[in-house]
């Protein structure tokens, strides 16, 4: 049975100041529900697979202290593996910045071809063992390539691998926003004389920026930790192309568990702070949008 109107010039009832003050939203809540129960559960279920696993590393990396913790960090070995992880995981999400946007562009605005099947292979990467990209890109570009290009064990091979791993993260948080883009702006725009220069600087792009940023920063913080697809490729060699992930699985092998869990503690600390630039970057887009 639906609500009667308020007829114009009444006065509001109280339920209709509450809920157009509190943006539209009732009070209809679901009385006796399992919200306690369901909160536990979440906290306990985080606490068991992501807190306590952290908190855990986090303490072992400190079995000697700040100072053994320091000492562990700022080894040449140690401090060259996380310069290069840093410098070529930003080049991949600069780079994966622009080439995800275009992709996500002609994915939404043409149509050709195929269309649903390139659609498909950007997610690949989420589906394939990265053991198995880094497999498949040795076999291309290694010692016995098809193609007479061996670019394995060389500084550019890790961007190539990490370039694979991380390419669905821009795509796909670029593409909703292209789709939802209103074309009559873009169009009134173009009657006005605008170029298409002017019209992507002046009302795509700003409208796409919180999108690409997002994806870039998951892009590097997949490419931080990425290990599986590096380990053949890179050829792990110290000083030129051994990143963070492997330099750790070293040290694990070297019996040096506290060395590893230091630099994985750095490791850990650079996502942590991605993440939080990345809710700063959504809070920004929420306020824009308003």
């Amino acid at each position: 049975m639906s609500t009667p109107a308020t007829p114009v010039g009444a006065p509001e009832s109280a339920p209709r100041r509450r809920a157009r003050r509190g943006g539209g939203r009732s009070d209809d809540r679901v009385v006796g529900g399992p919200g306690g129960l369901a909160l536990g559960a979440v906290v306990l279920w985080l606490g068991l697979v992501v807190l306590l696993p952290l908190a855990a590393v986090t303490t072992r990396s400190f079995d000697d202290g700040l100072d053994g913790f320091w000492t562990a960090v700022s080894s040449r070995q140690a401090v060259s593996a996380l310069e290069f992880t840093l410098l070529v995981s930003l080049a991949v999400a600069a780079v994966q910045a622009v080439m995800g946007t275009i992709i996500a562009w002609v994915l939404v605005r043409d149509d050709f071809r195929g269309k649903g099947f390139v659609n498909t292979i950007i997610d690949l990467p989420f589906a394939l063992p990265t053991i198995v990209a880094g497999l498949t890109l040795l076999a291309l570009y290694g010692p016995k390539s098809p193609i007479d290009v061996n670019v394995s064990f060389t500084k550019f091979s890790v961007m190539l691998a990490l370039l694979f791993v991380t390419l669905p993260f821009v795509v796909r948080s670029v593409q909703p926003v292209i789709i939802e883009l209103d074309r009559e702006m873009e169009q009134a725009a173009a009657s006005l004389g605008a170029n298409g220069r002017t019209i992507f600087r002046r009302i795509i792009l700003p409208n796409l920026g919180p999108a690409i940023l997002s994806g870039a920063a998951l892009a590097f913080a997949r490419a931080i930790g990425e290990f599986g697809s590096l380990i053949l490729i890179s050829g792990n060699v110290p000083f030129d192309t051994q990143v963070a992930s492997v330099f750790v699985f070293k040290q694990l092998e070297s019996d040096n568990l506290r060395g590893a869990a230091a630099v994985s503690v750095v490791l850990l600390a650079m996502s942590l702070l991605v993440l939080l630039g990345l809710r700063l970057v959504e809070r920004w887009s929420t306020r824009h949008e308003r």
